[in-house]
């Protein structure tokens, strides 16, 4: 055991005994550092269903070992296999997956006596792993992926104009450096702020026991980062930085990946970080049955349950139920499902209708009810001056906390904000809500830019114009607008944003506006005349867009001593004065509260006032 590592310790799944290994100085012919197991250390009998096909290598030598009598059947630790002599291992990971039958990271599970993962001597990043996808299938016209990466057990990064002996986990500003200096006529800006990126993933970001996956005719290859990066000077320059890999021995059909892990691997670039989806690839080609299994024997905690099978929960919008629909005072439940299904086939809504018809409140209330609470609704409300800053993102003054000083700052707005919750590992199951107040008051080109292409096609991914990021519309990112037909007619939306959205009018002349303060009223048992009286007064309205909608006499005040007088003509007769602004037309005359009781009583409907 050389001095720079301790004795270092495993423990087995459910409190099971420790086995005891070193690390060694000298690293295996693929390039990771190799391990040795003590003798006398335990190991699980049986492994998780799903070990041969995610980790093969690692199987097929603990298949031989138990052949080789290596390890048996244990006297002292009863139900477990025991090491009869020290076991030379390629890995640390490798170790730890030998004893215990399943997946592991080593560098994070061995410990020494003190409780310091293996990472903390060796300085790598504690950090959880992540996962990563290394494009290879046509590197200057050749598909390294089936000629070297899997033949040999690597993964690899052309760079044959970057200097031999780069250091050991540069920084991005020095990395920055030697590409400007190397490629300084040999790749344009764009192509050198790539190759930076590329290269500072693969020399700093990754690190042993990551997930690195690759796409090779049409199959999807998944593997295990096994060891350090190594610098060659490969004969074609195709190659010159490498990494070992364990690759599984399955690969998987490109149609048959989920849909979110298929976005994010269309994404144009060599080296694309998939942790958000990582989850997703952890469960390739595994039931849920196996799933639980390796849950059962790699998650100490019995009540967590495996992100793999989070991932794979399914996005679901409720079916609105009676209680609901009295609770919104809607006439009937087949309404609201039918709304549902408009937001589960198109993704975006918009109510809209006169003036006080209750759109912002049912948006509100719906939302609510389809996400599974008030956490995953967010409301903007648009304007004139509203703009893309505003609504996604772009740089906006912020005060530095230290220096105090003011500077523009990359800012998300609140569909980026919303966006970026919803599309987080284990929330892509959760309906997430946008609602939009007065969308038709913005300039609606300007405030969406590109987003209008997403939100027509949300499995496409753009290059967002501020932050440079690869972005698509989460499909559990639901949007409601309202829209006040008195501001401005539906007529006059442009049809690209028709196209987008759904639209559902609520209007008093239809249902579920017509008779909702009726109902409104019922259920509060409180008297009827005020839908008496407004059903009257917008038979007066001739334009449909001008009608006057039941929550303005559905609020507290209105029940105040000469609240109704009052509301009538502080809030209802100003709009209609408005409507009828150069007419010649006397409001008071034709809506006010006298003679539309009058109307009333004449036809039997209540007492003259």
């Amino acid at each position: 055991m050389t001095d720079a590592y301790p004795e270092l310790y495993l423990r087995l799944p459910r409190g099971g005994p420790e086995a005891r290994g070193r690390l060694l100085g000298e690293k295996g012919a693929s390039g990771s550092q190799r391990f040795v197991i003590a003798a006398g250390s335990p190991a699980q009998t049986n492994v998780v269903p799903s070990f041969a096909a995610r980790k093969p290598t690692s199987y097929r030598t603990r298949q031989q070992l138990i052949s080789q009598g290596h390890l048996r059947h244990s006297e002292r630790w009863p139900g477990y296999l025991e090491a009869a002599w020290d076991i030379e291992c390629t890995s640390p990971s490798a170790a730890a997956e030998i004893l215990r039958g399943c997946s592991v990271n080593g560098w994070g599970e061995w410990k020494s006596a003190d409780g310091q993962p293996l990472a903390h001597f060796d300085h790598m990043s504690t950090a959880p792993n992540r996962a990563w996808f290394i494009r290879g299938s046509n590197v200057t016209g050749v598909d390294l992926v089936q000629r070297l990466w899997l033949a040999e057990g690597l993964v690899t990064v052309a760079a044959s104009r970057l200097r031999q002996g780069v250091e050991a986990n540069p920084d991005r500003n020095v990395l920055r450096t030697l590409v400007e200096e190397d490629y300084e006529s040999a790749a344009t800006y764009n192509q050198k702020q790539e190759l930076v990126e590329a290269l500072h993933v693969f020399l700093t970001r990754m690190k042993p026991d990551d997930t690195v996956c690759t796409r090779s005719d049409g199959r999807l290859h998944v593997g295990k980062v096994t060891g350090a990066v190594e610098q060659i000077a490969s004969e074609d320059g195709r190659s010159n930085l490498r990494r070992p890999v364990d690759w599984q021995d399955t690969s998987y059909e490109w149609e048959e990946l989920p849909e979110e892990l298929r976005q994010k691997l269309s994404v144009q670039h060599d080296v694309v970080d998939l942790t958000a989806v990582q989850a997703l690839i952890e469960g390739l080609g595994l039931t849920d049955e196996q799933l639980a299994d390796e849950a059962e024997a790699t998650v100490s905690d019995l009540s967590a349950e495996l992100p793999a099978l989070t991932a794979r929960r399914k996005l679901e919008l409720p079916e609105p139920d009676q209680a609901l629909t009295d609770r919104l005072s809607v006439h009937s439940a087949a309404w609201l499902r039918e709304v549902r299904d408009l937001l589960w086939d198109e993704k975006q809504l918009v109510f809209y209708g006169p003036p006080g018809t209750g759109k912002t409140h049912l948006a509100l209330k719906l939302a609510e009810f389809l996400g599974g609470g008030p956490e995953q609704v967010k409301l903007v409300q648009f304007h004139p001056s509203y703009s893309y800053e505003d609504f996604f993102e772009g740089y906006r003054p912020k005060e530095d906390p230290k220096t105090k000083e003011v500077g523009f700052r990359l800012t998300a707005g609140p569909l980026r904000e919303l966006a970026d919750r919803a599309d987080k590992e284990g929330n892509r199951h959760i309906p997430h809500f946008l609602i939009i107040d007065e969308i038709n008051r913005a300039n609606l080109a300007k405030v969406f830019g590109e987003l209008y292409f997403l939100l027509e096609y949300r499995r496409q991914t753009l290059r967002l114009t501020y932050s440079g990021d690869d972005f698509s519309l989460p499909d559990n990112l639901f949007i409601i607008g309202t829209m006040n037909t008195a501001d401005r007619s539906i007529a006059l939306v442009d049809a690209a944003m028709r196209r987008r959205f759904a639209f559902v009018e609520l209007s008093p002349r239809t249902e579920p506006t017509s008779g909702l303060l009726r109902r409104w009223l019922a259920g509060k048992e409180k008297e009827a005349e005020r839908a008496d009286l407004l059903d009257e007064l917008n038979r007066r309205i001739d334009d449909v867009d001008f009608q006057i909608g039941p929550a303005y006499l559905m609020k507290p005040g209105v029940d105040r001593e000469g609240g109704l007088e009052r509301t009538w003509r502080t809030k209802i007769l100003p709009l209609l004065e408005e409507h009828h602004y150069g007419e010649n037309v006397n409001v008071e005359k034709r809506y006010g509260l006298a003679s539309l009781r009058a109307a009333l009583a004449a036809r039997g409907n209540g007492p003259v006032a």
